[in-house]
């Protein structure tokens, strides 16, 4: 898609809200404003009920029971709730260790770690191979009876990989351990709907999904809510597991989303998207300098996704070539500012220098083939671009 003068080559970092969306969310900030906890009038009635669909909605896209969602700011929080308040609750058990796989979001790295120096869990990070995929091998080895959680997340955030949950699932549950899969870059890569029959946890979050910012799910299965500790307290909304008033439109509209991403429809987006990028990708390999895909070809990859290592350049470089016409990214958007290379790229085997030259490109719903044809020349433009100005600046 193109805003302005601009391609929006950037959907895993965020989603623009669908028109759609916005528009069943609108009500809910000006008529029906009601509180949904209160109980005592027809305005609180209806707020509630508008939750309770979107739940309905939100537990159709996984195949969960609305019941067994549970509202959240985003992501980030539901992958502490699950972390940390299982983790908590357990604390001083016989299960003394979590694994989480070597690329996972920054977020579920933060709260191992937090695990770890406040109460004590030992945290072992499973290794995956040149594509990203869990080596399965390896995390049979590393479960045993002490394993309280492992983390695992659905689709790569950085490079695409969509890992086998379902086989994921039986290794982990033969051992009794918690299975919690953050499924953020889920929605627009795979069809969901029986995710969470094979997870214990799972998280979401609604600017992934083409969605509004600043709202978020945790699916916990029913019967595991006991054993997760709230990191709100308050008034004991949402039955007890994070307290204060639910945003009313931010669930709708995440309800919303949810719904447009359910069904055919849904899949045959996927598809064109799939064979737009890898128009795109095939494009990249017929520029004269040599470029490498990082991460997984084939079906098990984001239908968006596009790591590519531009060998001999500094992605840095490259995105302020691209400035202002087009927006990419050197990986997640939650480690901006960081000075170090991708841990993800660095888990698959990169070195620094190869980490430090590669780009994320990720393709949405709303990209066409011009964008795709008018992204290629701006590449092939700006690393033109880019040599002349280091060969004068050597000469």
């Amino acid at each position: 898609m193109k805003i302005g003068k601009t391609i929006y080559l950037d959907h895993q970092a965020t989603t623009p809200l669908d028109r759609r969306v916005l528009a069943e969310m609108a009500p809910y900030y000006s008529d029906s404003f009601g509180n949904p906890h209160s109980s005592d009038h027809a305005f609180g009635w209806e707020s509630a009920r508008a939750i309770e669909k979107a739940a309905a909605k939100v537990a159709r896209l996984i195949g969960a029971a609305p019941d067994e969602i549970t509202f959240t700011s985003g992501a980030t929080e539901s992958n502490n709730l699950a972390l940390l308040g299982l983790g908590r609750r357990a604390a001083g058990g016989e299960r003394r260790r979590i694994l989480v796989s070597a690329i996972e979001h920054k977020c579920v790295m933060a709260v191992a770690r937090v695990l770890q120096e406040q109460y004590g869990y030992t945290i072992a990070q499973i290794p995956v191979n040149r594509q990203g995929f869990v080596e399965a091998t390896a995390l049979e080895d590393m479960l045993d009876e002490d394993v309280l959680a492992v983390s695992i997340m659905a689709v790569n955030n950085e490079i695409g990989t969509i890992q086998d949950i379902k086989r994921i699932s039986e290794c982990v549950r033969r051992q009794g351990s918690v299975f919690h899969c953050d499924a953020a870059q889920g929605p627009l890569a795979i069809s969901m709907t029986a995710l969470a029959s094979h997870t214990d946890i799972l998280s979401l979050a609604g600017h992934k999904m083409y969605g509004p910012k600043g709202v978020g799910i945790i699916f916990i299965a029913r019967g595991l809510e006991g054993r997760i500790e709230p990191l709100i307290y308050g008034g004991g909304q949402q039955n007890g597991l994070r307290s204060g008033t639910v945003p009313v439109p931010l669930c709708v509209g995440l309800g919303a989303a949810a719904e447009l991403l359910t069904g055919k429809e849904a899949e045959k987006q996927r598809g064109a998207l799939r064979h737009r990028r890898d128009a795109f990708v095939n494009r990249l390999k017929g520029l004269r300098w040599p470029i490498s895909v990082n991460g997984p070809e084939g079906d098990a990859w984001h239908p968006g996704n596009a790591n590519i290592c531009f060998a001999g350049f500094s992605a840095h470089d490259i995105l302020a070539a691209f400035q202002p016409n087009m927006a990419a990214s050197t990986g997640s958007a939650c480690t901006s500012g960081i000075p170090e290379p991708s841990h993800v790229l660095r888990a698959i085997g990169l070195s620094n220098d190869e980490a430090e030259s590669s780009i994320r490109f990720s393709l949405g719903f709303g990209t066409s083939d011009d964008d795709v044809e008018e992204a290629y020349t701006l590449i092939e433009r700006s690393l033109e671009r880019l040599l002349k100005a280091d060969l004068a600046h050597t000469a």
